[in-house]
């Protein structure tokens, strides 16, 4: 794609987004329900795109846990338009306002407006979207949308019915674009549009995560991948940590809240290892060190390697899973500070008072307590659809829904007043 197509194309959304911004709560959610019915009428045709990008995938040699990011079905397809229904009954962000009134007389008024033209580049996973636009339209934005070419004709379809059911639901069809290139060129001249995108929004591995934190010259919310740990103490309910952790490893191993490291505390270990042991094999390999190593025990099918350091602070993305033992919920919280990606963390306990240790002194976005971390989700938070994992501290953290695209506007009402000093 061209510069000049990529400058009409940033024209268009921002002239789309003034528009946007003035449009009620009624006819954001009119036409969102249009394109919700459009979604349901193009099940066929994007489930043949789909086809193709995953044939495409396959015949490349990507790894199974991958293709099942890029994977769309009938159910994947219902979960978009429930989680879209649910943007729609949320309340409007836009237009809040909270007031107050200084001694001079100024009436001092703060409004959550749009922040504007957002973009948002990611990898895989075509229900992001859907997601992304239909969070960005409610909250009044115009957003370009920058999937991965493995997904392009999935996301083709996507973007074409969401146009043709804002367009039947008296929408404003130009508020969403799809930048399809696949150049990293294209990738680039977003990440310079100042003035032109106001926001921009990185989701996928480390490597697309830090070249867009690195060059954008524009503002990013920047999405983390998932190097996720949970961490074992004495006392918990073996029975109930095994099913956890098999639950954050194996029921989608491709998602960043997937658990990628287990610490066990050592007194623990002999009760737990085995129990984890006989659950994974043959369907996950453990790369331990010596300590859970010697207390799992040999089950048949079990595939157990050395760890490496480099597997501490690896998102495997896959069925692999690090295990190592510790001394004490001091070193847990020493190993996950270090070497995770403040995305989610979990301790497995009956000590309320160490959870709520581990809980204050684990820098992480979610932290949980014994559950799985795969919970970390917009949708499962109430959200209905999420644009990422907001890994950073600043404006938006944890999965992003509706409020990350809003920001503050004052409004200050005089009566002639002037300053005098």
């Amino acid at each position: 794609m061209s510069n000049v197509s990529l400058d009409s194309i940033f024209e268009t959304l921002r002239e789309a987004q003034t528009r946007l911004a003035l449009e009620t709560r009624l006819a954001k959610d009119r036409a969102l329900r249009s394109v919700m019915n459009s979604i349901n009428a193009s099940r066929a045709e994007m489930l043949r795109a789909n086809g193709a990008d995953v044939d495409a995938a396959r015949s490349a040699g990507v790894k199974e846990a991958l293709v099942d990011r890029l994977l769309l079905n009938e159910e994947r397809i219902d979960a978009v338009i429930r989680g879209i229904d649910t943007v729609v009954r949320q309340e409007d962000p836009i237009g809040r306002v909270r007031g107050w009134t200084l001694p001079n007389g100024l009436l001092i008024e703060e409004t959550t407006v749009p922040l504007g033209v957002a973009a948002i580049i990611y990898e895989s996973r075509p229900n992001v979207t859907a997601d992304a636009f239909c969070l960005a339209y409610k909250a009044g934005c115009a957003i370009l949308l920058r999937g991965s070419s493995a997904a392009l004709e999935s996301n083709r379809a996507i973007v074409k019915a969401i146009k043709e059911g804002l367009g039947a639901g008296g929408g404003i069809p130009e508020a969403a674009a799809l930048a399809e290139s696949g150049s990293r060129d294209e990738v680039d001249l977003i990440l310079a549009a100042r003035g032109k995108i106001d926001v921009v929004l990185p989701r996928g591995g480390r490597e697309l995560i830090r070249w867009v934190v690195e060059n954008a010259r524009i503002p990013v919310i920047e999405t983390g991948e998932g190097n996720c740990h949970i961490y074992v103490e004495a006392g918990a309910d073996m029975a109930k940590a095994a099913d956890i952790i098999e639950n954050a490893k194996i029921q989608k191993p491709g998602a960043c809240n997937a658990v990628e490291t287990v610490l066990v505390r050592r007194d623990a270990a002999a009760e737990l290892m085995p129990l984890l042991a006989e659950r994974l094999a043959g369907r996950v390999e453990l790369r331990c060190d010596a300590a859970s190593k010697a207390a799992a025990g040999a089950p048949p099918g079990l595939i157990l390697k050395d760890a490496l350091e480099s597997d501490w602070e690896t998102e495997f993305l896959d069925y692999i899973l690090a295990v190592k033992v510790v001394d004490s919920l001091d070193e847990a919280v020493e190993h996950i500070n270090r070497y995770g990606t403040k995305h989610s963390e979990a301790i497995l306990t009956r000590d309320m008072e160490a959870a709520d240790s581990f809980c204050r002194r684990v820098d992480a976005a979610c932290v949980y307590v014994n559950a799985s971390t795969r919970f970390t989700d917009g949708g499962e938070f109430g959200f209905g659809a999420e644009l990422g994992i907001s890994t950073q501290k600043f404006h938006a953290r944890g999965p992003m829904g509706l409020e990350a695209l809003t920001t503050i506007k004052y409004r200050i009402r005089g009566s002639g007043q002037i300053r005098m000093l």
